[in-house]
C-alpha cells in the first residue's frame, strides 16, 4: 500500500501539471476547433523565461517568494504576447480555410519556437537553482516535499478557478457563447474575435505557470521540453474530452496517474526494463485506447453542448 500511495501522490502532482497545459489545449479547440499544437511550446518559452529570471534574480540576493512571483509574471507576459501575437498573425487569416491549412500551420509554428529557444538559449540543458530547499511530508505513508504540494494545491486552485470563471463570469458566457456558436453569438452581439483573442491570452497564461512548475519539479529546462509535454497534455485532453474544460481537468490527473502507477508497478515486474524510463509509452497506449474505444473522451459530448 505504501508504493501504491507513493505512485498515486507521484501521479497527482505529475498530472496537475499535464491538466494545466491540457486546459489550453481544449479551450482552443472548443472556440475554434483547431488543436494548437504550438501550445507546449509556448509552455515551453514560458518555463525557459521563468528559469532565465530566477537565474538572474536569485543571485541578485532577492527572496525566493519575490523571485518566484516576478518569474512566474515575466513568463505570463512573455508567453501571452506570444499567444496572442500568433492568433492574431498565424491563426486569424487562416480562421475560414480548410482545417489541415492551420493545422500545418500550428506544426511549423511550434518548430519555429523550439528553434528559435534553442538560438536564445542553446541547445543545452539548463539546471534551475535551488531556491528554495524543499521539507519532507508524509500523507498516509507516501512522501512528497512541500514544493511538490505547492505545485499541486497551486494547479488546483488555477484550475478551479478556471471553471467558476467560465460559469460564473461575463466573459466566461461569452466564451461559451461563441464556443457553441459562433455566427449567432455574433449576432447577440458577442465580440468573437475579442472572445478568440482571450482565449489564447487565458491558455498562454496558464502554460506559463505551468511552464515554471515544470522546471521547479524537474530542476532542468530544454528548448525541446516542450514537444513531449504538449504530446502528453493533449492527450489528457482527449482522454478527458477534448474540448471540455472539466475533461481536461480530469484528462490530466487521471494520465499523470496512469502513467505513474503504470511506470512503477510494471517496472518492477519486468525488472526495470519497462520502469521509468519507457513511462512515455504509458501515456501514448492511453491515448490509442481512447481513440479506439471511446473516442469523445470521458467527458466528451457533442459540440452544442460542450462547456
Amino acid at each position: 500500500m505504501e508504493i501504491f500511495a507513493q505512485q498515486l501522490v507521484n501521479g497527482l502532482v505529475l498530472g496537475s501539471i499535464y491538466a494545466l497545459v491540457a486546459l489550453g489545449y481544449t479551450m482552443v479547440y472548443g472556440i475554434l476547433g483547431l488543436i494548437n499544437f504550438a501550445h507546449g511550446d509556448i509552455t515551453m518559452i514560458g518555463a525557459l523565461v521563468s528559469l532565465t529570471a530566477v537565474q538572474l534574480l536569485a543571485a541578485a540576493g532577492v527572496p525566493a517568494p519575490v523571485v518566484l512571483v516576478l518569474a512566474g509574471g515575466a513568463a505570463m507576459v512573455v508567453c501571452v504576447a506570444l499567444g496572442v501575437s500568433i492568433e492574431r498573425v498565424a491563426y486569424r487569416p487562416l480562421r475560414h480555410a480548410p482545417r489541415l491549412a492551420p493545422l500545418i500551420t500550428a506544426i511549423g509554428i511550434s518548430i519555429l519556437l523550439q528553434y528559435s529557444a534553442a538560438l536564445i538559449w542553446g541547445k543545452q540543458y539548463i539546471a534551475m537553482p535551488e531556491i528554495v530547499e524543499p521539507t519532507r511530508i508524509v500523507i498516509a505513508g507516501a512522501q512528497l516535499t512541500s514544493l511538490q504540494a505547492t505545485i499541486f494545491l497551486l494547479a488546483c486552485a488555477i484550475m478551479a478557478g478556471l471553471l467558476w470563471f467560465l460559469k460564473a463570469s461575463r466573459m466566461g458566457r461569452a466564451m461559451r457563447a461563441t464556443e457553441q456558436n459562433p455566427a449567432v453569438a455574433g449576432l447577440m452581439g458577442v465580440n468573437t474575435n475579442k472572445v478568440i483573442a482571450f482565449t489564447f491570452v487565458l491558455g498562454s497564461a496558464i502554460g506559463a505557470i505551468a511552464g515554471l512548475m515544470v522546471v521547479l519539479y524537474y530542476g532542468l529546462g530544454h528548448y525541446f521540453m516542450g514537444f513531449m509535454l504538449g504530446l502528453k497534455a493533449f492527450t489528457a485532453a482527449v482522454l478527458g474530452g477534448i474540448g471540455n474544460v472539466a475533461g481536461a481537468v480530469l484528462g490530466g490527473l487521471l494520465l499523470g496517474v496512469i502513467e505513474s502507477l503504470a511506470s512503477g508497478y510494471i517496472g518492477d515486474l519486468t525488472g526495470g526494463v519497462l520502469g521509468s524510463n519507457y513511462r512515455d509509452i504509458f501515456a501514448f497506449l492511453v491515448l490509442v485506447l481512447v481513440l479506439v474505444l471511446k473516442p469523445s473522451g470521458l467527458m466528451g459530448q457533442h459540440s452544442g453542448d460542450r462547456a
